[in-house]
């Protein structure tokens, strides 16, 4: 096809990022037809160059809309429609829509080029790999195959291994929280967990409600159970409740999920009295919160807080927390703590699910647990997190542009940055940014809905000081570059 017939119209003083309105009117003529299976777009720089947009704008939208099944690009041709998709039966399932088939294959794609040899990458959610205690665990699960032979392989209860069940009953009552043994579950993970409490307590069409951002796994497993997902907004301190109060009685949610320690993608910890509020509001509307704790032991600074499990008297709240930040990622252990009102519940899912967690590493960690190697851990993480977290925000004040917003975290992995809002996007500048060798994650991925244009995540845990020093340079100069080259940019933001 001609390049002209394809029509754009971009408002430029729109709060709408501009590849973002690229996308929708692209996406709007496939749609009603007016750019038919088999068109053929325009070159990302002869598209920039008529439109007076950076490239950058126009290979994101492209690779979008290529995401969503809308565009193919084929080597040396170009980049075509597809043809659209046959109507689904009236039986069948609803597919995603596509703004969730989007983020599926942005994160995708994002974790794909992010893993290319010499990237910088800061968009792990992971703890840096030689915090892991690697020699330990291999003593510890030679003596446990040694010790109990057969056993160790063998299908645990769907609760989980005893001796490991009583050590976190122990460990949580430490915290502030009643527990009995009953009340925990051993899970494959806080993601596992989280998924259960989705399934036993919310069907397909059921609203659950978190902050505005939050947890990316959240978002998936709510979109994967088709559980509508409704963001409350934040603020220093945390979900709002405020906001939270004003829409319990419209929405009916059946759950609140929140992440009171360090959340993941903020890093904000929610003081003591939002947490009691917080806690008094589930409690008079009888709505059941899930607070996921995996960030609350890599505290380096600042008062520790009980967390909102310890504070309920009414049964309200599940708590679920988990071994893979602190100790062994891949090792796949949490457990969740929950009342009479949902233990059964709970455990017949658990069961259903995978009948039970490797018995294997629930031993493991159970030796390791009472070897003392999670207390060794701990405190070379808080240690060594402290560091990289000065690094990092020295290295956001040399680096970032004039406007870029951030706060210094108490806890946790996360540097949460805000980009100027007048300047290029955190998706435009993630593309550029790879260009340099350096990744990070983008903030709108975050969102129950829209919001994050401008901002990303940066997991500042994962390097030594030297390279988060260099990657933030280059996240800098890429940032820079762009604004350069989009112009209508304040030259002191740009220099």
């Amino acid at each position: 096809m001609s390049k002209d017939s394809l029509s754009v119209e971009l408002q430029r003083d729109s709060e709408t990022p501009l590849y973002r309105q690229l996308i929708a009117q692209i996406r709007e003529q496939i749609e009603s037809g007016a750019l038919p299976a088999g068109s053929r777009l325009p070159p990302s720089r002869a598209l920039a160059g008529r439109l007076g947009i950076s490239r950058i704008s126009v290979v994101n939208a492209y690779s979008e809309l290529r995401a969503a099944g809308y565009l193919s690009a084929r080597a040396g041709r170009g980049t075509f429609v597809v043809r659209k998709r046959d109507a689904a039966p009236a039986d069948a399932p609803p597919r995603p829509p596509p703004a969730d088939r989007q983020r599926a294959a942005s994160i995708r794609d994002m974790m794909r080029l992010a893993r290319k040899p010499g990237v910088i990458d800061f968009s792990s959610g992971s703890p840096p790999s030689e915090f892991f205690p690697v020699r330990y665990l291999q003593d510890a699960l030679n003596q446990v195959i040694d010790r109990d032979g057969a056993a160790a392989l063998s299908y645990e209860a769907a609760e989980g291994y005893l001796p490991l069940r009583s050590a976190v009953r122990d460990y949580v009552r430490a915290i502030g929280i009643q527990c009995r043994l009953g009340d925990v579950l051993i899970t494959g993970g806080a993601q596992q967990a989280i998924d259960l409490v989705l399934q036993s307590l919310l069907s397909p069409g059921d609203t659950l409600v978190t902050a505005d951002p939050t947890y990316l796994g959240v978002i998936d497993i709510a979109q994967a159970r088709r559980v509508h997902i409704h963001g409350i907004p934040i603020d220093q301190d945390g979900i709002r409740i405020d906001a939270l109060d004003a829409i319990i009685g419209d929405l009916r949610p059946r759950l609140i999920y929140v992440m009171p320690s360090y959340q993941n993608p903020t890093g904000h910890l929610m003081p003591m009295h939002r947490r009691r509020q917080l806690v008094r509001l589930a409690a008079r509307h009888g709505v059941p919160v899930l607070e996921d704790e995996v960030y609350r032991e890599f505290r380096f600074e600042g008062d520790e807080l009980p967390p909102l499990k310890a504070l309920d008297d009414s049964g309200v709240v599940i708590h679920t927390n988990a071994f893979t930040k602190v100790l062994l990622p891949g090792i796949r252990i949490g457990y969740l703590i929950a009342g009479d009102a949902y233990n059964e519940r709970l455990s017949r899912v658990k069961q259903a699910a995978d009948i039970s967690t490797s018995g294997l590493h629930q031993r493991a960690i159970h030796l390791l647990l009472e070897r003392g190697v999670l207390a060794q851990q701990l405190e070379r993480n808080r240690i060594e997190l402290r560091r990289r977290r000065v690094a990092a925000l020295a290295a956001a004040q040399r680096y970032f542009p004039l406007g870029s917003k951030w706060f210094s975290p108490q806890g946790g992995l996360y540097l949460w940055v805000e980009l100027p809002e007048r300047g290029p996007s955190a998706a435009e500048t993630f593309i550029a940014a790879l260009q340099r060798d350096v990744a990070f994650a983008i903030g709108g991925l975050f969102y129950s809905g829209d919001g994050g244009s401008h901002a990303m995540r940066l997991n500042f845990g994962i390097h030594r000081p030297a390279a988060i020093d260099e990657g933030f340079a280059r996240i800098g100069a890429a940032w820079r570059a762009l604004a350069a080259d989009i112009g209508g940019v304040e030259a002191g933001l740009v220099l």
